[in-house]
């Protein structure tokens, strides 16, 4: 039998505390860095209300919604129901991100629900959960998060409690999820905070290829939603792109919809390219706004340049870096590095280039 890896959270999600967006300094010990080649994403923008999503599968039920005084669309889950995205890979690179946002319907302070995320290796297209075999899980509960790994013999060594509050919060508000795995290691991140970091993580050899969402309901009020799934590459070595190669293309800082506002998990980007300018204070740089193809081509080179300028001012306020030495400019859609044709393809092609001058 070939090694699982299997990467297991059990996440209480009542009562967690969702980060404004405004709120940009919360995350000042963010070191969180999206990958940046996109291999998958998906926020349901193509499928249809009552829907099953196309990119996805199931071994129950689930539909896409809406949810009030939220944006976009979410796929509801049903309870212990395995839901698997289409990844289409040979097996994940040694260093990855996933990342997605959730949202509960009720605030109890001891809820039991959880959401469960499996990285595993699927024997078959119809494999949805991976609890067979070797893995390593994380248990994010009320007040104590469990991480462990295991092999088919049993406990591989590792086993850690942490005894944490019970993050406490309002229903119905966004939480960003983030899963950073380097090889062995692997960080868990809840909106701002860094809730896990663990170097041996995953078992040595381990191969994974599939991943897989499922949730624990126990409750008729109570609902999950999950969106804006996103899994990619892990971060590239920013200094040696930016000061040996010239040029650093970055999918990191992301962006609210149609909009130059700079998301707060775009924090721990911006702080290590701020760095790389205060460690090397004679460059200057270029930068370069893109986006996808979606809306008229005037439309995207305004906010195109509105993104670079906003870059720019952000990296004056927040990170002291002089202004005379950044130049903004904006390119729209017009220079795709992926075509305009899939969900990940527009993903790749939003991004922010710093080219030296």
């Amino acid at each position: 039998m070939k090694p699982v890896c299997t990467a297991v959270f059990l996440m209480t999600m009542a009562g967690l505390n969702a980060q404004t967006d405004s709120d940009f300094k919360t995350y000042s010990k963010f070191d969180f860095i999206p990958g940046e080649e996109v291999l998958f994403y998906d926020n349901f923008a193509s499928g249809e209300v009552g829907d099953f999503p196309a990119s996805w599968n199931t071994n129950g039920s689930g539909e896409l919604v809406t949810v009030s005084n939220t944006e976009g669309k979410w796929l509801r889950l049903s309870s212990e129901i395995g839901y698997r995205p289409q990844l289409n890979i040979k097996a994940f690179p040694e260093n990855y991100t996933i990342e997605f946002d959730a949202i509960v319907t009720t605030d109890h302070t001891e809820s039991t629900n959880y959401i469960e995320l499996d990285v595993f290796n699927a024997s078959n297209a119809y494999q949805f959960f991976g609890r067979e075999g070797s893995g390593a899980g994380i248990s994010v509960q009320a007040s104590t998060i469990v991480a462990n790994n295991w092999l088919d013999a049993g406990p591989a060594g590792l086993e850690s409690v942490i005894e944490k509050k019970t993050y406490t919060g309002k229903a119905r508000k966004v939480i960003h999820f983030a899963l950073w795995v380097q090889k062995e290691r692997g960080r868990l991140y809840m909106d701002q905070e860094k809730v896990v970091d663990i170097p041996l993580f995953i078992p040595s050899g381990v191969m994974c290829n599939a991943l897989s969402i499922s949730p624990g309901i126990y409750s008729e009020e109570d609902n999950i939603y999950i969106s804006n799934l996103r899994v990619a590459v892990g971060a590239p070595d920013m200094r040696s792109k930016l000061i040996t190669e010239g040029k650093l293309v970055t999918r990191g800082i992301q962006f609210d919809v149609n909009s130059d506002k700079i998301k707060s998990t775009s924090y721990g980007t911006l702080k290590e390219i701020a760095q790389v300018l205060k460690d090397n204070p004679d460059v200057k740089v270029k930068i370069v706004g893109h986006t996808d193809s979606n809306g008229t081509d005037e439309a995207n080179l305004d906010l195109s340049k509105r993104r670079a300028n906003s870059v720019k001012a952000t990296l004056t306020k927040d990170f002291g870096i002089d202004a005379s030495r950044m130049e903004p400019e904006g390119k729209g859609e017009s220079e795709p590095l992926s075509p305009n044709t899939s969900s990940q393809g527009m993903a790749n092609n939003r991004r922010v280039e710093f080219i030296k001058l």
